[in-house]
């Protein structure tokens, strides 16, 4: 009987799962129309798509950046991220060299203010945002979570922000930006558009992630662990690290992405169930 009660109970959960729609928005403004009409590259390019599950009430949203460098990229909701009872929605962003830093950072603010400020109307809570992205948009993640003055233009505390989870994202001044100033790949700096430079003890719960460091971009593992230390003797209490070794930058998305599901379910938990 408890093994047939058992199988009924599996075979509901799955047919609920597989009977939940989704819906796909794409091509959002999350600037208004009045900057939108002065800047055509703003215009053409900084729009969201957003992916949620219909009739959901208080869903989690994962925002995700995509990576290329601040350079290049598209936006594009993760397969590993759907039908999995979250909203998602993926961003694009001004590319250096057309613009320069602190522009792209600028742009994913007004994205995350975007959603804090229209997720309800599609079901969501703005108490359960979690920011993710690969590469440059971990270091988009950061920059803006670490440092409040991006969102506060928007009267946003960066703090309301449940959880942080970057891939491979470079915790030292990206290397684009770098590049912007005639400075080589190799040669480290950190200041203001470094997110190190703004580690604090109250920031949001952070899952750092990174590949193998043998295999990884640059620095990325040490930055990252060095970040993690820096978080650590400031009195912060949840930031972690994990380090997935033998994928290299490219490859280390695809063993990421359950990683960032079990936080964002973890958190959820954790906050609805205050």
């Amino acid at each position: 009987m408890k093994k047939l009660l058992f199988l009924l109970l599996l075979v509901s959960a799955l047919t609920s799962q597989a009977q939940q729609q989704y819906t796909l928005e794409k091509d959002i403004h999350y600037y208004p129309d009045s900057i939108n009409k002065k800047d055509a590259y703003i215009d053409s390019q900084c729009k969201l798509d957003l992916y949620y599950p219909k009739g959901v009430k208080d869903f989690s949203t994962i925002v995700w950046f995509h990576g290329g460098g601040l350079t290049a990229g598209s936006k594009d909701i993760p397969k590993a991220l759907m039908e999995k009872g979250y909203g998602v929605i993926s961003v694009e962003y001004r590319f250096s060299p057309k613009v320069k830093a602190p522009a792209y950072i600028n742009d994913a603010a007004a994205a995350v203010a975007w959603v804090f400020q229209h997720i309800a109307q599609y079901g969501g809570s703005d108490k359960l945002i979690f920011l993710s992205g690969h590469s440059a948009g971990g270091y988009l993640d950061m920059m803006i979570t670490l440092d409040k003055e991006y969102l506060a233009k928007y009267n946003i505390d960066a703090n309301r922000i449940a959880a942080l989870i970057p891939f491979s994202g470079q915790a030292i001044t990206h290397f684009t930006i770098r590049a912007e100033r005639g400075m080589q790949p190799t040669q480290p700096v950190i200041d203001e558009y470094a997110p190190l430079y703004y580690v604090r003890a109250d920031a949001p719960p952070m899952l750092l992630i990174t590949g193998d460091p043998e295999l990884e971009l640059y620095g990325r593992y040490e930055e990252n662990a060095y970040l993690l230390r820096m978080m650590k003797l400031t009195g912060n209490k949840t930031t972690r690290l994990y380090k997935l070794e033998g994928f290299d930058h490219g490859g280390m998305p695809e063993p990421a992405f359950p990683l960032l599901l079990k936080e964002v379910a973890r958190v959820t938990k954790e906050i609805k169930g205050k």
